[in-house]
């Protein structure tokens, strides 16, 4: 059974990325024209019922909480911890409003995901080229600032099930320099559903969406390291609630 799901849920997604690439394409170019942020609610909308029919797929008994605390409209930038590549597909299919996160620049050359995560207003880091990564982040601010949604994950890692790991007060820039509202998310099971066993299993799965944290409350000198603070004993909280070991390893720092 897992191996038929395995198999299911990867055509399901090569496919619907077949068929939604060209009609994205076309409500790119429409987007183009003025009617920007309508476009992008249909874009994300189309992402969402991907997402959705994903999770429907792997039969993955869901627990969803908080997405009262997620502001309607104006910019917002959600701060998350990193279990999987599922993640990404659990924010899309429940956050209820368009976002793009940071990738890394290798994601580029996957075929369909590049174009996808570029629609949905991602960006592409180098870290290694600290300039270059550098108006990634201003780049991401401002869209922020236009009232847009950004995902990012601080941990700089996926902690493939092995507890939360410390987050890193430069990866915040996005979100303190934008000043909008924060909020935090937490996740558990993500990495269960795929990448422990390389076969889609059906396991209990969470995001909760925490109460917003305004970084504009926050004194300016040290908004970085105190909201570092701040976002992780939050999201430790509520995956100790959860039952999560909250660190049994030490990723590796992003400078």
């Amino acid at each position: 059974m897992p191996l038929v799901k395995t198999i299911a849920v990867f055509a399901v997604t090569g496919v619907t990325m077949l068929l939604y690439i060209p009609a994205a394409l076309a409500l790119f170019v429409v987007s183009c024209a003025g009617i920007k942020k309508p476009m992008a609610v249909v874009l994300y909308r189309l992402a969402q019922f991907w997402a959705r029919t994903l999770i429907l797929l792997t039969g993955c008994s869901m627990t969803v909480t908080g997405r009262e605390h997620i502001p309607p409209r104006g910019g917002v930038c959600f701060v998350s911890n990193h279990v999987g590549i599922f993640d990404i597909i659990l924010t899309l299919a429940y956050a209820g409003r368009p976002f793009g996160f940071i990738a890394k620049k290798e994601l580029l050359l996957v075929p369909g995901l590049n174009i996808w995560i570029y629609l949905l207003g991602g960006l592409f880091i180098d870290r290694k080229k600290p300039k270059k990564a550098l108006k990634t982040i201003t780049l991401g601010v401002r869209r922020i600032k236009a009232g847009a949604g950004m995902l990012i994950f601080p941990e700089g890692t996926r902690s493939k099930g092995l507890g939360l790991g410390p987050f890193h007060p430069g990866s915040l820039k996005l979100a303190s320099q934008s000043e909008a509202l924060i909020v935090p998310v937490a996740i558990t099971g993500s990495y269960d559903v795929f990448e422990k066993t390389r076969r889609i299993r059906a396991v209990p799965v969470s995001i909760g969406f925490l109460p917003p944290v305004n970084p504009g409350e926050l004194p300016p000198a040290d908004r970085k390291i105190i909201l570092a603070e701040k976002l992780r004993a939050a999201i430790a909280q509520a995956l100790a609630v959860r039952g999560q070991v909250l660190e049994t390893h030490t990723p590796p720092v992003l400078s």
